[in-house]
């Protein structure tokens, strides 16, 4: 993975600088590359304790990790949608979407190695085949799958210009009176560098995000959303309304300390997924129904029980 930064305010080591921005790399990490030569500052090999000056060009090329033995399993798989291009899938929630370390099997890439063969876009690289886009592992929902590079480049690059449609089913907690936006830029949390926070713009490790909220029921203390991303950031919806004090139910990341357990993560379901055909250029909407943890829950908010 090839990664490009232009330092907007200096004095930060390289190493620092380089854990600030989002790519998810620990500062750890980041000097542990920097000493493999990976790194880059105007064009010559960085030294992690280097002192980074306004305007210095960084560049970092991650090499593409190769963990043991990603192997195809027979896992069945929800497809809504497939042909010789691409497939949407209906992914259940607990299912990881690509390996990563403790999760080198019963992941949707390992399903969809099984299924798919050799027909999978290889710009992720072997652990993430085919996936343009993802969602949280307790995130349930739509997405979509290239079966080749040129369906994968055309698709990233809809979601690059956010012309994709991508539409959420939410339980927050706390009742919203009305329906909103949240315009704030998510940045890699400057501490705990599993979580993503909102920052101010002129943060230099932030990316724009923007999340448009619609109310469609009010159930006591929590309210049953539908969000529309404008963005695709890393736990978007989850920072965004825990910035605005809603986190989403059950979320052990983002919510309350005594977050509801039984939900065994956030209430949170990617409902609808619309795009342009990377091929024949058709415009494509997909909708899925709530999953049986979510309408189980919504049951138990209308009967009062939580």
């Amino acid at each position: 993975m090839h990664y490009e930064f232009t330092c907007k305010t200096g004095g930060e080591r390289t190493d620092k600088f380089l854990a600030l921005q989002d790519t998810g790399i620990t500062r750890s990490a980041a000097a542990a590359l920097i000493e493999q030569g990976c790194c880059l500052v105007n064009g010559k090999i960085a030294a992690k304790n280097q002192k980074l000056k306004t305007g210095d060009t960084v560049t970092l090329d991650v090499p593409e990790a190769q963990p043991a033995d990603i192997l195809p399993e027979n896992i069945p798989l929800d497809i809504v949608y497939e042909d010789s291009d691409l497939l949407v899938v209906n992914k259940p929630k607990g299912m990881v979407v690509h390996p990563a370390p403790g999760h080198y099997s019963g992941t949707l890439v390992n399903a969809l190695m099984y299924h798919c063969g050799d027909s999978l876009s290889g710009i992720n690289g072997v652990i993430r085949p085919g996936i343009v886009h993802r969602i949280d592992r307790d995130t349930s929902g739509l997405l979509i799958v290239a079966k080749n590079d040129t369906a994968h480049n055309i698709l990233a690059e809809q979601i690059k210009v956010h012309s994709f449609t991508r539409e959420y089913m939410a339980v927050v907690q706390g009742v919203i009176k009305e329906d909103g936006t949240v315009d704030a830029p998510i940045g890699r949390h400057k501490t705990d560098r599993k979580k993503m926070a909102v920052y101010p713009a002129s943060e230099p490790h932030t990316k724009y995000a923007y999340t448009g909220y619609k109310v469609l029921e009010r159930l006591n203390n929590f309210t049953m959303l539908e969000c529309r991303l404008k963005t695709g950031r890393t736990h978007q919806i989850r920072v965004h309304m825990a910035s605005i004090q809603h986190p989403v139910a059950g979320d052990p990341v983002y919510g309350p300390h005594n977050c509801i357990t039984s939900l065994h993560g956030q209430c949170l379901h990617a409902k609808t997924l619309g795009f342009v055909h990377p091929i024949t250029g058709e415009q494509l909407r997909f909708d899925s129904e709530l999953p049986d943890y979510f309408t189980h829950f919504l049951a138990t908010l209308r009967r009062g029980n939580v």
